[in-house]
């Protein structure tokens, strides 16, 4: 099993609920797409929505005190590392 492979299984284990779209995307895509969604809180209606630093939070907060091992802990929140920074990123591109 790819690493790409375990955090996908991982994430899926600590975000049951959600349905990822997988069709013609590698596994890796497929996270970046999730965590993307989370951080964004997309699945919220607008008026509801969080701030991508507050579902970061949320999300370390729940990787933090899940089952997970350490290794997998710390491989998804530097994945969501990188999600975050795109974002931010992106607002601030968008600011200029």
């Amino acid at each position: 099993m790819t690493d790409s492979t375990k955090l996908l299984v991982a994430y899926k284990l600590l975000w049951s609920s959600r349905s990822l779209a997988s069709e013609g995307k590698s596994e890796e895509e497929q996270l970046i797409e999730a965590i993307r969604v989370e951080l964004k809180d997309e699945l919220t209606h607008p008026r509801l929505r969080k701030d991508p630093k507050a579902k970061y939070f949320l999300a370390i907060k729940r990787i933090t005190t899940s089952t997970l091992t350490d290794r997998e802990q710390i491989s998804l929140i530097k994945q969501f590392n990188v999600v975050l920074e795109q974002i931010l990123g992106e607002k601030k591109e968008v600011n200029l």
